[in-house]
């Protein structure tokens, strides 16, 4: 891989609730590069951590099937893409009425290409970057009351190029490891355990994910260890995810800030953990 790991400059094409751009150093210290071709991202949510390190391949996966399907659009066909996405960042889309009027379009379609420049604009004309679902699968976020709402045209041009080495698959994320090779790194961002355990439930593309699941993951993690795969896994570092990561072979800690209110107004700094099974 080159010896230039880190584009420390490039956002993703959307906005995405806990996106790692901020934090990339911090996982660069604990990632084990050296001599690994490809990076495996079993939950590549937004893409900071694709976008900013470099490798040789990258395998991607993630449970949202229309982030998965936008992916692959912006990889296959980015210029026509671009230029029709860019008619949806126009004034008169950037009111309620229409908002929730191609929402309306986005819950009944079934064409992945419409799905997808739809899925853009409302995740950048939707409130906090909050990409959810409800039970029935309907895409449900409220208008985010933007004053002029950011096409990423550059973004999107860096992400295509980068993109055409790699591979972007929806599924579980034990997709991903059923899939690794010796020359493979995994760093996984599953939704966190919730810091107030009385809280709802982690959103994972609109179902639960559970207890059971992160435990399911450090399974994942310890077998690719028997395999001669290093796996880094962030999470909140809480009372849960201090036993559940106790038999890792390295943790490290930082704090990052986080928004507490629904204005964005309240920040507090909250302890992260990286855990490294190798």
């Amino acid at each position: 891989m080159s010896k230039d790991t880190l584009q420390t400059d490039m956002r993703s094409p959307l906005k995405w609730a806990g996106g790692k751009k901020r934090v990339v150093g911090e996982i660069l210290k604990v990632l084990p590069i050296k001599g690994k071709i490809r990076l495996v991202e079993p939950f590549v949510g937004g893409g900071s951590v694709f976008l900013n390190v470099e490798f040789d391949e990258y395998l991607l996966i993630d449970m949202n099937k229309d982030l998965i399907s936008l992916f692959n659009i912006i990889k296959n066909q980015s210029s026509q893409f671009i230029a029709d996405a860019q008619i949806y960042f126009t004034g008169d889309y950037n009111q309620p009425e229409k908002y929730y009027e191609l929402r309306k379009q986005f819950n009944e379609s079934e064409d992945p290409y419409q799905r997808s420049l739809l899925f853009l604009y409302l995740n950048r004309h939707g409130y906090n970057g909050l990409c959810r679902y409800n039970k029935s699968g309907g895409y449900n976020v409220p208008f985010g009351r933007y004053k002029h709402p950011y096409f990423p045209k550059a973004e999107l041009e860096f992400f295509s190029k980068k993109a055409q080495r790699a591979t972007f698959l929806q599924g579980d994320f034990e997709t991903a490891f059923t899939q690794i090779k010796s020359d493979d790194v995994i760093y996984c961002d599953p939704p966190y355990s919730p810091i107030n355990r009385t809280s709802n439930f982690t959103a994972y593309a609109g179902n639960a994910f559970t207890d059971e699941d992160q435990i399911r993951l450090v399974a994942c993690a310890e077998k690719a260890k028997q395999q001669g795969v290093a796996t880094i896994i962030s999470n909140h570092h809480v009372e849960f995810t201090r036993e559940l990561y106790k038999n890792a072979d390295k943790q490290e800690f930082f704090q990052v800030q986080r928004s507490i209110s629904r204005k964005g107004k309240g920040r507090v700094k909250v302890k992260e953990v990286l855990a490294l099974y190798k």
